[in-house]
């Protein structure tokens, strides 16, 4: 009797490590098989991951506003803005509004100013003065004087003006008008009456002939 579960006992025990050894064996298997699955994954599975937008949308061909507007029906306008650019403006400003054109008098000029001219005889001719008062007043200028200065000697026919005031621009037209030398007051006529000053001498009528 003794033999019998002694032999019983054995070969229980030979059944259960055979079986635990089937159990590990499983085990091992099952892990490699996990692995193997989440190392590979299938095409199906990769082809139903989301799609990462690594590109860009590819950009529409040609200027979008060189597009054709759209057709309109009769009696509808098109939304699409217009391109076209206003006509240039050709036309000239009215006639009234240009200035009119200067007209001078013979021998003379358009803006002779109205700076008051006094002219004196410093020559041996006789009248001088007065000849030479007609000659400048015809051209436009204001003869406001005429007479003779004795002060000194003259050397050539000079129109003097008041230094520190507006007469130097008149003096200088009217000495580029008839030739004449332009120069600031002396001390002889510094006090005589504003205006510009005249001096004629015996050259004036020389100068007249150029």
């Amino acid at each position: 009797m003794s033999t019998d579960s002694t032999g019983q006992a054995r070969t229980a025990r030979v059944v259960g490590l055979t079986l635990l050894a089937v159990a590990a064996a499983a085990a091992v298997i099952g892990v490699i098989t996990l692995f193997d699955s989440a190392e590979e994954t299938p095409p199906s599975a990769q082809s139903a991951l989301p799609a990462i937008t690594t590109t860009q949308p590819a950009p529409p061909s040609g200027d979008l506003t060189s597009l054709p507007p759209r057709p309109t029906s009769p009696g509808q306008t098109s939304a699409q803005p217009t391109t076209t650019q206003p006509p240039a403006v050709t036309s000239a400003p009215p006639a009234s509004t240009a200035p009119p054109a200067a007209t001078s008098k013979p021998g003379g000029t358009a803006d002779a100013p109205s700076e008051p001219l006094r002219i004196y005889n410093n020559s041996t001719i006789t009248g001088l003065a007065a000849r030479a008062a007609e000659d400048i007043g015809s051209a436009g200028w204001n003869i406001a004087q005429t007479g003779n200065y004795s002060g000194g000697k003259i050397p050539t026919t000079t129109v003097y003006f008041e230094p520190g005031t507006g007469q130097e621009e008149a003096a200088r037209q009217l000495a580029d008008q008839f030739g004449f030398r332009v120069e600031a007051r002396f001390d002889g006529i510094k006090d005589s009456s504003p205006g510009l000053i005249l001096i004629v001498t015996n050259d004036y009528k020389v100068v007249k002939e150029k």
